[in-house]
């Protein structure tokens, strides 16, 4: 049993809420079940610790049957322990640290893509993990991170992807007209989301929308600078038939995504 909080060990998951410590290790922090569970699921490999406390453990069987499938040892610990490692206020008993596992955006076009998200500057965690969570439900091929766009593995990016980093891959740290330019060479149109766009309607209407697209998303505060609009085949706007003054980044997404998803599964 774990029971110290000041432990070096704890010390050093604790850590991993930094993004100095996760580029250093090359590790990143799981927290609560529901990201344990499709970690333990999709990429066992990559759990090198699992920390829990005895009931939670109990509350949940199907962890603690996973991994001992999968050969993951659990640390029991106290709950001050689980407390000292985690992020979050309320980590649930449960905490993990995993491997990251990047894919090289080489990778990701070698497959044949139809759907694409590319996120440029995307700063807020809890966009860029909703973003990767509509993406993975859209049935969207992979993520693409450009410019300062947040770590993936920052643990609000973590919980809000609400286990679906393990489920798309993700490439990051390219620059945006590298990664435009070998989008657009594997056969993809690149479509900027932007209120200066032309109405997403009309490119419905068109049929535009089933062809293998990769949908390229900007910054909360700014949106896309001229020099990324100019990179784009395309730009799409979202139309507003209420009062609201715009949509969020994530939610503007995600019906984006969907739109090429549904087109692409019609034509």
């Amino acid at each position: 049993m774990l029971e110290n909080p000041r432990s070096p060990r704890v010390r050093a998951v604790a850590k991993l809420a930094k993004r100095s410590a996760r580029d250093e290790t090359g590790l990143f922090l799981l927290e609560g079940p529901q990201a344990v569970r499709e970690a333990i699921a999709y990429r066992p490999e990559a759990v090198i610790d699992l920390f829990a406390t005895p009931t939670a453990l109990e509350r949940h069987p199907d962890l603690r049957d996973g991994a001992a499938s999968a050969g993951i040892e659990v640390t029991y610990s106290t709950e001050p322990v689980i407390d000292a490692m985690a992020d979050t206020v309320t980590p649930q008993g449960i905490i993990a640290v995993a491997r990251q596992f990047p894919t090289s955006l080489r990778d990701v076009l070698s497959g044949e893509p139809r759907l694409i998200a590319i996120c440029e500057e995307v700063r807020d965690p809890g966009n860029l993990g909703s973003i990767i969570r509509a993406a993975d439900a859209a049935g969207a091929d992979a993520v693409v991170l450009t410019g300062r766009t947040v770590d993936p593995y920052n643990p609000k990016v973590v919980r809000a992807t609400t286990g679906s980093l393990f489920h798309i891959p993700i490439s990051r740290g390219g620059e945006l007209a590298a990664a435009v330019s070998a989008i657009r060479g594997a056969g993809l149109r690149v479509v900027a989301a932007d209120v200066k766009g032309q109405d997403l309607l009309t490119a419905r209407a068109a049929g535009d929308l089933a062809r293998p697209t990769a949908w390229l998303f900007g910054n909360e505060a700014r949106g896309l600078e001229d020099d990324a609009l100019e990179l784009a085949d395309a730009a799409l706007r979202l139309p507003i038939y209420g009062s609201a003054e715009s949509l969020n980044l994530a939610t503007a997404a995600s019906v984006c995504l969907y739109e090429s998803a549904f087109a692409q599964r019609t034509s």
